[in-house]
């Protein structure tokens, strides 16, 4: 590509905490082509973070099916991209069907990482070190910017390149209504505490989280906290939920009930919070696309590798136990087996960072 480019596809298909590390490229590239055409492709399950995105044109949401379903909208979506003719494609991704999909838009520019089995699907390729290197994933998503022909010597950062998720001003009018019937006032000070995670080896235990929710709650009268989850912890909110009311005794009250939020719904909720606490997991990272102070979890993953990416005034603070040599790891086996690296992380230690933080931003 020697010209200016004016129809630009991104793809990242998946998972919310990636496709939010990917919202300062789309920033960055419709300031450095205000005129070009920014279209992003992406499932529909993490949909919600790009949706109201300004900078982006086009918003291609498709399912996330299987086998011969899959072949078959594939290839309908394929003919639909090689007719929009784009002449610049970025595969944030790097997944088998991300790369076919670069491919098939025919463009003459299709920039992607350097992974064996890809790398004739690309005109360009990017170099991604293997390993877990304590480097964040906006850099590393920042370097396929760096392989556009022409573009700017520029490094992301943390304040203009914030990662970035519109506000939905219907999801704050529902959340409002359902905060307001679970009896949070104005003037409360709302903490969310996340429960859950997409696997094992990123769960908390549920007596940590009883323990940080009813210490949390305890020390003052006006503190309400919300516990989220996933779908498949619902179970899981729900015990450490009662367990921490029986508790807290006649305080019981402060832990409120929200019901499930969907994601447009949990970032008004974040919005309106004074403090995100939770694992390594995409609220976390929709929580940085707020104001709020964030007390990460980490357990087998680095904080530097996914910290909140945004304007370092905000406070944060990243917990996680020391020296261990197992760790950080790819989390498909766990060497020593009893996941150690949440196992002995102390409900006290995640507790003095939360109200370190809460302290910080009183008012």
């Amino acid at each position: 590509m020697s010209v200016t480019p004016t129809n630009i596809l991104l793809i990242r298909l998946r998972l919310i905490g990636d496709v939010v590390f990917t919202t300062p490229l789309i920033g960055a590239l419709k300031r450095t082509f205000p005129e070009a055409h920014l279209a992003y492709l992406v499932e529909r399950e993490a949909a919600p973070i790009v949706a109201h995105n300004p900078h982006i044109d086009e918003l291609i949401v498709v399912e996330k099916s299987r086998g011969w379903r899959r072949i078959r909208e594939d290839t309908r979506l394929a003919m639909r991209l090689r007719r929009a003719r784009f002449d610049l494609v970025m595969d944030l991704h790097g997944g088998p069907r991300s790369a076919w999909l670069t491919l098939a838009t025919g463009s003459p520019c299709r920039i992607g990482y350097d992974i064996q089995g890809r790398r004739g699907f690309y005109t360009t390729m990017v170099h991604r070190p293997r390993g877990l290197h304590p480097r964040h994933s906006v850099q590393n998503q920042w370097d396929l910017l760096t392989a556009i022909p022409g573009w700017p010597d520029t490094t992301p950062d943390r304040a203009r390149d914030a990662v970035f998720m519109a506000a939905d001003a219907d999801a704050d009018a529902r959340v409002a209504r359902r905060l307001a019937d679970a009896g949070v006032r104005n003037g409360d000070t709302l903490i969310v505490v996340h429960v859950s995670a997409g696997n094992p080896f990123r769960r908390w235990p549920e007596p940590a989280f009883v323990r940080l929710v009813a210490s949390l709650a305890a020390q003052s009268e006006d503190r309400r906290l919300v516990l989220s989850s996933g779908p498949s912890d619902r179970a899981a909110s729900a015990r450490i939920s009662a367990a921490a009311r029986q508790e807290l005794g006649t305080a019981a009250s402060r832990v409120v009930e929200c019901g499930e939020l969907d994601l447009a719904e949990l970032r008004a909720v974040l919005e309106r919070s004074r403090l995100f606490v939770g694992g390594d997991t995409g609220p976390l990272h929709v929580a940085a696309t707020t104001s709020t102070p964030v007390v990460g979890i980490y357990g087998p993953t680095l904080a530097e590798r996914s910290a909140p990416w945004r304007d370092p005034r905000i406070p944060t603070a990243s917990v996680h136990v020391e020296g261990l040599p197992c760790r950080p790891c790819d989390q498909r086996v766990c060497a020593p087996g009893d996941f150690r690296c949440l196992t002995i992380l102390l409900p006290e230690t995640v507790i003095e960072a939360a109200e370190r933080l809460l302290a910080r931003t009183a008012r």
